[in-house]
């Protein structure tokens, strides 16, 4: 996977609480064995009018023009609550966003994400309500997120953010979970070669 440093580009906000997976992407869409695909039915309820995904919902935030190419998703807490199904960052990320900023994430959804180099971004309520009008008052402000220095810039509005350590490394390294247990490969080596002389 190609590592994540830093990221500039546009915001779509989604200005709901509890938002869960099932949400995010619908059971019935779960039929891929790769990750790609399922972008066109991320937020299915929400983005369509019809069943068949022809009819787009206009009032739909993700829908309407100003937000079009939008690299950063901006939410309220609990986001990724529900089902522990990883296709929902692979929906996210297949739709086009690369980051989602948040009040809050559910455990599983945020360890999820960052397996699947989406950054997920958790900011105290009155920041996300900063960053939410400024999108508002300008739909077109773009957004700085750097990783190393764990900051998100938008407009005149700064903030720090906080990760931990090994999830900022993993993601700067674009190290999935098969990638982290490589790292170790020389030592795993190691030990098998002495076991089996062992044995």
């Amino acid at each position: 996977m190609t590592g994540f440093t830093t990221l500039s580009g546009k915001a779509a906000p989604l200005d709901q609480a509890n938002i869960d997976t099932d949400q995010i992407i619908p059971k019935q869409f779960l039929t891929g064995v790769t990750r790609a695909g399922y972008g066109k039915h991320l937020f299915h309820d929400w983005r369509y009018l019809d069943l068949h995904e022809q009819d787009l919902n206009p009032e739909f935030a993700l829908n309407k023009a100003e937000h079009q190419g939008a690299k950063v998703l901006l939410c309220r807490e609990n986001f990724g609550c529900g089902s522990s199904r990883e296709h929902a960052p692979w929906a996210l990320a297949d739709f086009g966003f690369e980051c989602i900023i948040a009040t809050s994430f559910a455990d599983i959804f945020y360890g999820n994400c960052v397996n699947n180099q989406l950054l997920p971004i958790a900011l105290a309520s009155d920041k996300m309500d900063e960053l939410f009008k400024q999108v508002a008052a300008n739909p077109d402000t773009v957004f700085h997120i750097d990783l190393p220095k764990q900051t998100v810039t938008a407009g005149d509005k700064s903030f720090t953010f906080e990760v931990a350590e090994h999830h900022k490394q993993n993601m700067i390294k674009g190290l999935d979970a098969v990638g982290q247990t490589l790292e170790f490969d020389k030592r795993i080596s190691e030990f098998e070669e002495k076991r089996l002389a062992w044995l």
